[in-house]
């Protein structure tokens, strides 16, 4: 079938094409080649990444979720569709990981992030329970030194009163403004009450649109 033309009817379209598992890369020389347009998924580990990459895929089980944090230790590429790369980076920020680990997923995320060309935007996923931690805020940092636009996206919003929402969104938003790479809207979402997984397919469908 066809990619209809019109942004509402193209999101549908393109979340409801395969989803398949590519292949997971632990170094930038393994890397997939360039051509095709990618998005990327970071968050601190137990942010809720895997589950709301499954949610906004339609799948359950496309990426790996677990209990045991900081699991996930490769870049792991999805083909959409054939119109889109889907890239779920190493989960960042958990202490329980042998530091040299943790160092080793952190220089494996910077140094894709820093020379991917194809790279449209990357969501920082923040669980909205604890807010932004030092972690985010340096991962904030390295964005905006590769110049690459990210989106901040709220997980687990349904865990937490609308005030408290309200309060938080707020407060980040003061510090989005030091944030020159940062895309100014952010995201509510639950994968477990499927809040706000519209509106972002609809914003990754109109990045894979407009491409």
């Amino acid at each position: 079938m066809t990619a209809p033309q019109q942004p509402e009817d193209f999101a549908h379209w393109l979340f409801h094409q395969d989803c398949d598992f590519v292949k997971g890369v632990v170094g930038v020389k393994h890397l997939p080649p360039p051509d095709m347009m990618e998005i990327a998924f970071a968050g601190r580990s137990n942010v809720g990444k895997s589950s709301l990459i499954n949610a906004l895929t339609n799948r359950k089980t496309l990426a790996r979720t677990s209990n045991t944090p900081g699991r996930t230790k490769e870049l792991n590429f999805f083909n959409l569709g054939h119109q889109l790369m889907v890239v779920d980076l190493p989960g960042y920020g958990y202490a329980k990981v042998a530091k040299k680990v943790v160092s080793n997923w952190t220089g494996l995320i910077f140094d894709y992030l820093r020379g991917r060309v194809n790279l449209k935007r990357v969501f920082v996923l923040i669980d909205s329970r604890h807010g932004l931690k030092d972690t985010d805020i340096k991962m904030m940092e390295e964005l905006d030194k590769a110049a690459v636009t990210y989106q901040l996206v709220l997980t687990k919003v349904d865990k937490i009163k609308a005030a408290e929402l309200e309060a938080l969104i707020n407060k980040i938003q003061i510090t989005i403004k030091k944030h020159p790479a940062c895309y100014p809207k952010i995201l509510n979402t639950s994968s477990v009450k499927k809040t706000g997984i519209d509106e972002l397919r609809k914003i990754i469908a109109e990045l894979v649109h407009e491409a």
